[in-house]
């Protein structure tokens, strides 16, 4: 049975080690796949699950000049539960460590190199020298000065002789190695100069130990080794920023818990002793220690830094609280479920740090040319030693260029280009809510051509609403009517009907009528409101989706139910029951033929509501028709704009469901998909995915277990966070927030992290290419050469250049765009778009939140945007919240906000029917009983809450 197992690696400087690591970890019987990431000092590697295979592993990396450790988590062999950090924390640490180390061996480098420079240059420059090292009588005094002062930077910096000669011996040299073998070139000729300057003075042949005094090359060795480490040292701290966004997803971790014991006492307790079934209490302004259930009390919950949604949460008895979020107001207790590694937090922290160790495929490029690049160079090195000396240059000169091709070799920069581009791009995907599972998913999103898209629960809401209500004038209030046609019907929709009754019911005109354009909402009849009762009444009884969507709309306007008798269920067909002593019918037009209820004179608007995707259900009342309620699932309110920023970026969208082609094509005009395919059974949603990649790379969206086979079919399974655990499971991106706008998102952060990969990967082989031959003395006929000095320098420079590159994706956002109205739904209001100008000015991003949408919810027209650029907001001194009663759909919300906005001293007005509530944003005081009167104006009831 295959397992996974990571190892922590030492001793690896360069991309030439984790090559060979990697092959070398490849080769061992039982492994079936090895990933090395440098970065991380780390290897993935799936087995055979037999224990002595990690132990050959070990070993053979030991062999190879490395070392190779299995990781175990912290806490796991005392049983206790292991923290969801402990891995990712112990490697913070010990990189701290290891940047600690670096610099102290910067500071020893520098304060004796310093010295030596000035002792050996300083006669060019004519700099003043102590009396006692000039002259000929002292050239031994000198030159032995200068090894003295060569040897502690050697000593400090012994790492590179180490490992590099190391690695030489065993036949997998690296970046150290030729960086041991430059300096110690270097070093070994000073020393032979030493001899020589003894030899000629002992002999009187002064001008031969004044040639050997000048060529000494201690100081080239002591600058190499230096400017090598002062490059390492600022690549360390450079790569510590990489790993910038798995830190702070294990800040968000809680240290503590407050646990209540058997005997109801209290303690503070670290998280880590937490088990399963601890009840733990929770006050406002804690974070929730773990996953759980809470099991006494209540509150408002954050979990903004879980699903990216800022609106608090309202969690009960029963509710699920996540680990990591914030009770904002209140108390509760709950139960422990998933600790430690289970955790959601866990999780995600697995998810990034499993994908910052993979390896992309572009990758493989560098790997195959890092596995022989050592090699290479050492044998252009000697080969510029033969041919120097073969033109009779002499050893000095040969013996430069040959040092100078060693150590301006950067294998490190063709290393590093595509793992810190992958570690940061990763790394803003979470901090953004877009969780990738691994670099290939990164890489191959950039090339989707084709979106394909789940309908229910993806580009909609996945749960049916009620869209419109019809009801028969004076149908069933005992008054005379008229409901043997529905010539005289009130409609809480129709056109032209702004003067009916409409205040009770949602969709007040939202169907026919522009936002735009002021309504009045007179209170809703008695008819309407007696035909919503007899609605509630009887779809109370019944489970039904669309019944419960009935109940939870009447039940949202505070309707009361009344007594039933005789309920029955009717197959196929709807309800049937009695109402306060009144025969009532509820269901498809089928049940209405068995009924013998004439519905002749509702076809028309059924058949219109029909057309628009709505499924229609007929009530009856007394043997005559009483009204009609259309219900939807309706498209979530970014679906439109996600999908038309797919199409600006030239990506063609499909709609995939299951529903009849009338229903399918409603949906695609409202949202703007490119194709839709309808009537697509479970199974055959994976065939149509392997048709679509005949065309190009596929993306696929889902949530649902029926899309978990085309998720794993294309190129690129894209999962919604609030779908199944199976969705989540075959997709290779997961979208924690839910919003159909990250996934425009995701394929613009794997452009960019691919763009920088290309970048990195160009500057570190042009870097090698050119390098290289300017080093080997290619351009001396020129009088272009590069002593070691130079070379090292430039070496270090390289690297360094790379990551900061990479480090650049650091600045990533999602694209802000508003939403977009569709082609049936009302145009914004004017008035919002100031709003969204406003936040785009505030550098808010409006795709991310109420920003990019006016105060009524309607999206924003992107026509209004330019002409609203010149706003200017003005100061914000104060916000005034306000409880407004009588709010019943989004009409009455821009009514609420226009009646606030047409105060003198307001600036916005953001106003919420979820919680019928008004904040008043005011740049200059005003009254409390004027904001008040305003609403009261409007039609509305209103009070300032303190």
């Amino acid at each position: 049975m295959t397992q996974k197992q990571t190892f922590d690696v030492s001793g690896m400087t360069c991309a030439a080690c984790s090559a060979r690591v990697e092959k070398t970890t490849s080769g061992v019987a039982g492994v079936e796949h090895a990933v090395v990431n440098l970065l991380k000092n780390s290897m993935e590697v799936e087995y055979d699950g037999n224990p002595a295979t990690l132990t050959a592993i070990s070993a053979a990396v030991e062999k190879a000049g490395y070392g190779a450790v299995p990781r175990v988590e912290v806490g796991a062999a005392a049983g206790a539960s292991s923290s969801p950090v402990a891995p990712s924390a112990a490697r913070e640490n010990a990189a701290a460590k290891e940047a600690a180390h670096v610099r102290m061996r910067l500071i020893v480098s520098f304060v004796f190199t310093i010295p030596l420079f000035y002792l050996s240059m300083g006669h060019m420059f004519g700099w003043p020298l102590p009396e006692f090292f000039l002259g000929h009588e002292n050239m031994l005094t000198f030159a032995f000065t200068q090894f003295l002062l060569l040897l502690p930077v050697i000593f400090a910096n012994f790492k590179f002789f180490r490992v590099g000669f190391k690695t030489l011996f065993h036949g997998s040299p690296n970046m150290d190695s030729l960086i041991a073998l430059g300096s110690t070139a270097s070093t070994v000729y000073g020393i032979v100069a030493i001899y020589r300057i003894g030899w000629g003075m002992g002999r009187g042949d002064i001008d031969f130990a004044h040639m050997a005094a000048m060529d000494l090359y201690f100081e080239s060795a002591a600058m190499i080794l230096t400017l090598i480490t002062l490059g390492k040292y600022f690549e360390a701290r450079a790569k510590g920023k990489t790993t910038d966004a798995i830190a702070q997803l294990m800040d968000l971790s809680p240290k503590t818990a407050i646990r209540r014991n058997v005997d109801g006492a209290e303690e503070e307790v670290p998280a880590e002793q937490v088990r399963p079934g601890d009840i733990l209490i929770v006050r406002a302004g804690a974070s929730v220690p773990v996953d759980g259930v809470v099991i006494e009390g209540g509150g408002t919950v954050d979990e903004s830094v879980i699903t990216g949604e800022s609106v608090p949460v309202e969690k009960g008895v029963g509710s699920a609280v996540t680990g990591a979020t914030v009770n904002r107001t209140g108390w509760f207790a709950m139960r422990a479920e998933r600790v430690g590694v289970d955790t959601v937090l866990a999780g995600i922290v697995r998810m990034v740090d499993e994908a910052t160790s993979s390896k992309a495929p572009i990758e493989k490029l560098a790997d195959k040319i890092s596995g022989v690049f050592v090699p290479v160079v050492i044998a252009i090195a000697l080969l510029t030693f033969v041919i120097w000396m073969f033109v009779g240059a002499g050893v000095a000169t040969a013996l430069s260029h040959a040092i100078s091709v060693l150590v301006i070799s950067c294998p490190c920069a063709l290393g590093l280009a595509t793992p810190t581009a992958i570690m940061v791009g990763t790394g803003r995907g979470a901090a953004n809510g877009i969780l990738v599972k691994s670099a290939e998913a990164l890489q191959t999103a950039h090339g989707v051509k084709t979106v394909v898209l789940d309908k229910t629960g993806t580009i909609t809401k996945g749960a049916p609403e009620v869209c419109e209500v019809l009801v028969a004038e004076g149908g069933f209030t005992g008054a005379p009517s008229a409901a043997d046609g529905f010539g005289g019907a009130q409609s809480l929709s129709s056109p032209g009907s702004h003067e009916q009754s409409t205040g009770l019911f949602g969709s007040c005109g939202t169907r026919f009528v522009s936002a735009t354009e002021a309504i009045d909402e007179p209170k809703c009849n008695d008819a309407a409101a007696a035909f919503l009762s007899l609605a509630y009444s009887l779809e109370k009884r019944s489970e039904h989706p669309l019944a419960q969507a009935i109940v939870a709309y009447a039940e949202a306007r505070g309707v009361a139910a009344q007594e039933v008798e005789a309920f029955e269920q009717v197959p196929g067909g709807g309800l049937r029951g009695q109402v306060a002593g009144r025969a009532c019918l509820a269901g498809n037009a089928r049940l209405m033929g068995e009924g013998c209820i004439d519905i002749a004179g509702a076809e028309g608007e059924a058949q219109r509501l029909a057309d628009e995707g709505k499924t229609v259900l007929f009530f009856a009342v007394d043997g005559a028709l009483a009204g009609l309620i259309a219900l939807a699932d309706e498209p979530k309110p970014r679906s439109a704009a996600a999908l038309a920023e797919l199409s600006r970026m030239g990506i063609r969208t499909v709609m995939l469901t299951g529903d009849n082609e009338r229903t399918a094509h409603a949906i695609q005009k409202r949202v703007g998909a490119d194709d839709v395919i309808a009537g697509v059974l479970p199974q055959g949603k994976e065939e149509v995915i392997r048709d679509l990649q005949k065309q190009g790379t596929v993306a696929m969206v889902g949530d649902g277990v029926n899309d978990a086979p085309a998720l794993a079919r294309a190129d690129v399974g894209i999962a919604i966070g609030a779908g199944t655990d199976i969705a989540i499971d075959s997709a290779d991106i997961v979208l924690m927030k839910s919003d159909l706008a990250d996934v425009p998102a995701a394929i613009s952060l794997s452009r960019a992290t691919m763009r920088n990969i290309k970048q990195n990967l160009f500057w570190a082989l042009i870097y090698n290419v050119i390098c290289i031959p300017v080093a080997a003395g290619a351009l001396s006929f020129a009088g272009v050469t590069l002593n070691p000095m130079i070379a090292a320098a430039a070496m270090s420079c390289s690297s360094v250049c790379v990551v900061s590159n990479a480090l650049r994706l650091r600045g990533w956002m999602p694209v802000a765009f508003g939403g977009a109205a569709s082609a049936l739904e009302p145009e914004a209001a004017p008035d919002a778009a100031p709003e969204a100008t406003l936040a785009r000015e505030a550098g808010v991003p409006t795709m991310d939140g109420p920003s990019a949408e006016d105060g009524d919810g309607s999206p924003v027209s992107a026509g209004h945007s330019e002409e609203v650029q010149t706003v200017k907001p003005k100061e914000i001194v104060m916000e005034k919240k306000l409880s407004v009663e009588g709010m019943m759909c989004q009409h009455c919300v821009a009514h609420v906000k226009k009646a606030l906005e047409g105060v003198e001293g307001v600036e916005e007005a953001v106003v919420d029917l979820d919680s019928n509530s008004a904040t008043a944003k005011l740049s200059a005081d005003v009254a409390d009983q004027v904001l008040v009167d305003a609403i009261v104006d409007a039609g509305y009831e209103a009070k300032v809450v303190e």
